[in-house]
């Protein structure tokens, strides 16, 4: 199967974590884009959805599923979303689709996060995908310098010749170079640095189910 079969897969999986009649979390990014088509098949069982994205926003209400704001909503039974990298402790990097903010601001509220990707983004060590981080623009070069210490090469998300803005309205820093052995502590030292809006690490927001999609079909994975 290829990737894109792949992706299919666990996203037609994952239906069997959302609760008929409630409100479901919903990610971003191309995995997730494939179980916003599988849910449309039950669109008329559940009350609608809280987005982590624009995009995925404007996905979900073009196939008519309501969406709601994440203030509306008290906690949310399941937050279904893919991941950058997933390790074994269901500790992920997150924010190649630029939405990471909002997707830790939705996992949080949620008792259950279940993470849909493929084999290739499972891991031993987080590192390998650049880390996101979204930051105020201000604060780039200073953020770039603490990475350095770190030992990372930080550099700002373009798009289009122009640093990529995200759905808040703030910049990417994009990091190489980490070995992340310590998940939690990692994302509690870097988002109490000044300018950092949000790090891409989701170890307090972990997954608790993983549906990884593999040649032999979907393996599942509890934290």
């Amino acid at each position: 199967m290829n990737q894109d079969e792949l992706k299919a897969l666990v996203g037609q999986a994952a239906l069997q974590y959302v609760v008929p009649g409630q409100i479901v979390g919903v990610g971003t990014g191309s995995t997730v884009n494939k179980f916003i088509e599988a849910l449309a098949s039950m669109k008329n069982q559940i009350k609608g959805a809280v987005s982590s994205s624009e995009a995925s926003t404007a996905r979900l209400k073009a196939l008519g599923i309501p969406v709601f704001d994440s203030n509306e909503v008290a906690e949310l039974a399941v937050y279904i979303d893919g991941a950058d990298e997933i390790n074994g402790q269901g500790h992920m990097v997150k924010g190649g689709g630029a939405a990471l903010t909002r997707e830790k601001i939705v996992a949080a509220q949620s008792k259950v996060f279940v993470c849909i990707a493929d084999e290739s983004k499972l891991v031993s060590v987080l590192g390998a995908f650049p880390l996101p981080v979204e930051v105020i623009p201000m604060s780039s070069a200073r953020i770039t310098a603490q990475f350095a210490n770190m030992g990372g090469q930080a550099h700002v998300r373009m798009k289009d010749g122009n640093p990529l803005v995200t759905d808040n309205g703030q910049h990417i820093l994009d990091v190489n170079g980490l070995h992340i052995h310590d998940p939690v502590a990692f994302e509690a030292e870097v988002s109490q640095w000044p300018g950092v809006v949000t790090v891409g690490v989701f170890a307090h927001q972990k997954a608790q189910v993983c549906l990884l999609g593999t040649s032999e079909g979907v393996k599942t994975l509890k934290f």
